[in-house]
């Protein structure tokens, strides 16, 4: 693959809706949520090997998380971490890659994907992300993968695909509008009409064009960074984005740049995907007993339980009789039992008890 293609993992995200597997100081894409032996970190990691070295790979992460990257990838050059020195939602974290990478390599392409995702058809999703590096390298175009809906989801933005004859068959099509997370009847209706896909939070873009189209559409995120680029890929960089990037607004790229550009397409793939946002989606993924109950965990016994999933890393037996419907995670130092049903509520719930 040319030596102009990289790809961007953001890594700096919390996973509060995973307390209490995930917190603060070691966040879901950190932990073996699988119970596979490797990190998401580390899986989606391995998983864009398969298209470029570790040399153009690079991670995007708050610098707390700066040792922890390092552990679970021993082999990424200490410089390929970026290190945010706030939380300014991907905006800020997106065109900061794109700045890092044009200094480094004007004719950069990248990828950007979240670092907490599971793909079970990897040899489909890279061939989608191949198709999409080919069309962004011969046009001035930002391509999101949409990833083929199977059910009338409400925890997913939606992508509204256009029908234009003019657009490549079958593969890369414009994108009419991006749609927020519906209600179900909307949901049903979007997956009725045929034409809509979930968002899945990976874009492919060339690090230039991007550049252009912050200045267009979000200028009070690109001005702040750029007050003194020569500082980008040197080794002034890290002192210079400490300084001026908690200046920059907090906003998502969505809004700054997908929901504004005239020039989005969308690539339909069918990869096996989850966000792994939840522990019901997690529920989802897995494998499941008699009983439709997951299990994660060498010592976990249930009895009479359904529809539940339940997590423990400790050596300890344990045994859980007549549950339907919850969550059950044992940490050392919590344990959560929450109905399924209300698991939206956990992520307000934890924030809530952190402050008493």
């Amino acid at each position: 693959m040319s030596k102009n293609k990289y790809i961007t993992i953001m890594a700096g995200g919390v996973g509060s809706r995973f307390w209490p597997a995930s917190t603060e100081d070691t966040p879901k894409q950190f932990l073996d949520i699988l119970g596979v032996g490797k990190s998401l970190l580390r899986l989606t990691f391995e998983r864009f090997l398969n298209l470029v070295p570790a040399e153009r790979i690079l991670i995007v992460t708050n610098k707390k998380y700066k040792a922890l990257t390092q552990f679970h990838l021993p082999e990424l050059p200490e410089e390929n971490i970026l290190c945010e020195p706030s939380r300014n939602n991907t905006a800020p974290c997106v065109a900061y890659t794109a700045l890092r990478l044009r200094a480094a390599n004007p004719d950069a392409v990248f990828v950007t994907a979240p670092s907490d995702h599971i793909i079970l058809k990897e040899e489909a999703f890279l061939q989608k992300i191949t198709e999409a590096f080919e069309y962004v390298e011969s046009n001035n175009a930002i391509v999101t993968l949409g990833i083929q809906p199977t059910r009338p989801d409400t925890g997913y933005g939606y992508i509204e695909v256009s029908n234009d004859e003019s657009d490549v068959p079958n593969k890369i099509h414009k994108v009419s509008s991006f749609k927020e997370k519906p209600n179900k009847e909307v949901a049903q209706q979007y997956l009725d009409a045929g034409n809509y896909l979930w968002n899945g939070g990976i874009f492919i873009w060339k690090a230039n064009d991007l550049i252009d189209s912050f200045r267009l559409n979000a200028p009070e995120i690109i001005e702040v960074l750029t007050q003194d680029e020569s500082n980008f890929a040197t080794d002034n960089e890290q002192k210079y984005i400490d300084k001026v990037y908690p200046n920059t607004p907090s906003i998502s790229v969505d809004y700054a740049i997908l929901e504004r550009a005239d020039n989005v397409f969308t690539i339909s793939a069918d990869i096996g995907w989850s966000d792994l946002g939840t522990w019901n989606s997690l529920h989802a993924f897995l494998d499941k007993d008699q009983n439709l109950s997951v299990t994660i965990g060498a010592n976990t016994h249930l009895i009479d339980t359904k529809n539940t999933i339940v997590r423990s890393d400790s050596e300890k037996v344990v045994i859980i009789k007549g549950l339907d419907e919850y969550i059950v995670v044992d940490e050392p130092n919590a344990l959560l039992i929450y109905p399924k049903g209300d698991e939206q509520e956990i992520k307000n719930v934890v924030k809530e008890f952190i402050r008493e």
